[in-house]
């Protein structure tokens, strides 16, 4: 499975002590669907029932967003 998401953030995000969790570690979402982007919030649970091979788009890059499977990404020539 794979997952469409859009980003607007142009440049880093430093992450320091404040950015641990109890267990002393920092969590880094993959999914994309973070509210607390770069940080992983669980967001990921949604994705749990995903299947191989498929693209997903969730409305609003939100967990709780309707999903759909993409049949491809397109890219107008500029």
């Amino acid at each position: 499975m794979a997952r469409e998401v859009t980003h607007e953030d142009r440049g880093p995000t430093i992450l320091d002590d404040d950015d641990k969790g109890d267990d002393g570690l920092i969590y880094v979402c993959r999914c994309g669907l973070s509210d607390s982007q770069p940080l992983c919030d669980g967001s990921h649970r949604a994705t749990a029932d995903e299947e191989d091979g498929v693209v997903y788009k969730y409305e609003d890059d939100d967990a709780d967003g309707e999903r759909r499977a993409v049949d491809g990404i397109a890219f107008e020539d500029a």
